[in-house]
C-alpha cells in the first residue's frame, strides 16, 4: 500500500479496457510527450492530454475505485486517455509526479468522496473504531472498497442476467438484427460495474451472432456460459474457496503479484522448470510476454504472464529450451496455471530433448479434466508426443494425428494462415515430433516442436 492506494500494475489496467483497439491506443498514449501536465496526490492522478482541438483534455482517475471522468467525447469507458494515463502511472516510478490537485480535479474528487460516503455510510458507521486509532485505518478502508466493488459488479451481473433473459424471450434468430451495438452497450455496462471480465465475454456475443453455420447454437453456448458465471459470482459466498477464486478471477478482480508471493495461504512449488514457449505480442505500445513451463519433478504447467508499456521492461525472459530451478507461487483458482517467479536457485541452462507428453486422447482429457474445474477455460496446455501434422485440403483443417493413425486433433482454424503450420510439417517430414501447444474447444494451437532444437511455431 502507497499513498496512493493499491498500486496498479500494467496488467491490471489492460485489464480495465472497454477493447483491444482501447487497450492499443491507451498504449501510444502512455508516454510524457503526450501529456503537458500531469500529477498525482493521494489515490488521484490526473493529467492534460492533447487532443484535436484547441484545449487538452482534462483526465482524472481516482485510483481506489478505480474510477474516471475525462472531458473526451468517447463514449467508451475508461477511455483512451483514462488508460494512457493509467499506463504511464504504473510504469517508471516519477513518470507521473506528486502534486497539488488543480481546481478541476480537486471539484471532482469531493463531489466523489460525497457519493461514496452517502452509499458507504453504515459501513463506515459499522467499521469506526476509537476515537483517534488509525491502526486498521488502511485495511479497514481496503475492505469497504472490495464491499463496495463487490456490489457495483452483483449490480452489474443482475442486469446481465436480465438482458439475457430479454435476449432468449424475443429469440436468439433475431439477434443479428441489432448488430454490434447492442453488445457494446451491454459491455460498456458491465465496464460500469468494474467488471471488466464480464465485458469481455459480452463483446464476443456480437461477432458470434450471423457468423456462419449453427451461429445460434454457437451463440446459445456463449451466453450460457456468461449466465453460469453470473450466477456463480452472485453466490459466490456459498463456493469453496478455490471455485469463488475463480470466479472472481473470471469477472475481472485482479490479485497483485506480491500478494500471491506473501499470501497466508501461498504454497510455493520448487522444480526444475522446463520453458516450452515464449511468445510476445505487440499491441502498440504495449507488449505482453506469455512464458509457459513444466515442472520437471511434479509435471504441473504454469504460465507467467506480464506486460509492459513504454517505461516499462517485460518482468522476466526465458528463451524456450531452458531450464530454471525456481520457486513457482500459483495464483489462487480451481484450476491454478498463471503463477509468480520467486526465489531462482540457479542460473537458467539449456535441457537436451522434448518433454515427456501424451497422444491427442490424453490431450482432450487433459483439457476436459481442468475444464471440469474450470467451465469458464478456453484452453489447456499439453504436450503431445509422436504426432504427425496433416496439412488441411480442399477447405479441411490442419490435423495433429497420433502415429498409430488412431486419434487425430484438429488445429484451431485460427492457425490456418500460420507459416508455423508449414515449419512443423518439415520438420517433420512425414515423421512423429513432439509438439507443445494448447488443447481447446476450437482446436490445437501448436507453440513449439522439437527437432535438433526447440522450434518456434
Amino acid at each position: 500500500m502507497n499513498p496512493q492506494g493499491e498500486r496498479r500494475t500494467s496488467d491490471h489496467v489492460l485489464a480495465l479496457a472497454p477493447d483491444a483497439p482501447s487497450r492499443k491506443a491507451g498504449g501510444r498514449l502512455a508516454t510524457p510527450g503526450s501529456w503537458p501536465e500531469t500529477g498525482t496526490r493521494g489515490r488521484a492522478v490526473w493529467g492534460l492530454c492533447k487532443g484535436n482541438g484547441s484545449k487538452p483534455y482534462r483526465t482524472v482517475v481516482d485510483t481506489a475505485g478505480p474510477a474516471f471522468t475525462c472531458s473526451c467525447p468517447s463514449r467508451k469507458f475508461p477511455c483512451k486517455h483514462a488508460l494512457g494515463l493509467l499506463l504511464m502511472w504504473a510504469g517508471e516510478e516519477g513518470a507521473v509526479t506528486d502534486g497539488e490537485p488543480p481546481v478541476w480535479v480537486a471539484e471532482w474528487l469531493e463531489a466523489r468522496r460525497r457519493r461514496e460516503e452517502k452509499k458507504t455510510s453504515e459501513a463506515d458507521n459499522s467499521g469506526a473504531g476509537p476515537s483517534g486509532s488509525s491502526s486498521t485505518a488502511g485495511p479497514e478502508a481496503a475492505r469497504r472498497r472490495a464491499a463496495l466493488r463487490a456490489r457495483r459488479i452483483a449490480a452489474g451481473a443482475t442486469e446481465l442476467e436480465q438482458r439475457l433473459e430479454d435476449l432468449l424471450r424475443s429469440g436468439l434468430a433475431t439477434t443479428d438484427r441489432g448488430g454490434h451495438g447492442t453488445w457494446d452497450e451491454t459491455a460498456a455496462r458491465m465496464v460500469d460495474a468494474q467488471a471488466p471480465g464480464l465485458a469481455a465475454r459480452v463483446r464476443e456475443l456480437g461477432p458470434t451472432a450471423a457468423s456462419g453455420p449453427d451461429w445460434p447454437s454457437r451463440l446459445l453456448a456463449e451466453c450460457s456460459l456468461i449466465h453460469l458465471l453470473d450466477q456463480a459470482f452472485l453466490g459466490i459466498d456459498g463456493l469453496p474457496p478455490a471455485l469463488a477464486s475463480t470466479v472472481r478471477t473470471r469477472v475481472g478482480l485482479t490479485t497483485d503479484a506480491a500478494e500471491v508471493l506473501a499470501g497466508p495461504d501461498t504454497a510455493t512449488v520448487r522444480d526444475r522448470w522446463l520453458v516450452l514457449a515464449q511468445q510476445d505480442a505487440e499491441e502498440g505500445m504495449l507488449t505482453s510476454r506469455r512464458i509457459w513451463l513444466r515442472g520437471e519433478r511434479t509435471g504441473r504447467m504454469a504460465l507467467h504472464l506480464s506486460f509492459s508499456g513504454p517505461d516499462r521492461a517485460l518482468d522476466l525472459s526465458l528463451p524456450r529450451g531452458l531450464v530454471l530451478d525456481a520457486d513457482l507461487a500459483y495464483y489462487p483458482g480451481a484450476r491454478p496455471l498463471r503463477v509468480v517467479l520467486g526465489t531462482r536457485h540457479a542460473d537458467p541452462a539449456p535441457v537436451t530433448g522434448p518433454p515427456p507428453g501424451g497422444g491427442t486422447d490424453a490431450a482432450l482429457a487433459a483439457y476436459g479434466d481442468a475444464l471440469r474445474d474450470d467451465p469458464w477455460l478456453d484452453a489447456w496446455p499439453v504436450v503431445l508426443t509422436d504426432v504427425v501434422p496433416i496439412p488441411g485440403r480442399d477447405g479441411e483443417r490442419w490435423q495433429l494425428a497420433d502415429a498409430d493413425g488412431e486419434s487425430a486433433l484438429p488445429v484451431d482454424p485460427r492457425c490456418a494462415e500460420r507459416a508455423g503450420l508449414w515449419r512443423l510439417t518439415a520438420i517433420s517430414g512425414g515423421e512423429p515430433v513432439t509438439v507443445f501447444g494448447e488443447c481447446g474447444h476450437r482446436g490445437f494451437v501448436p507453440l513449439t516442436t522439437w527437432g535438433p532444437e526447440p522450434v518456434a511455431l
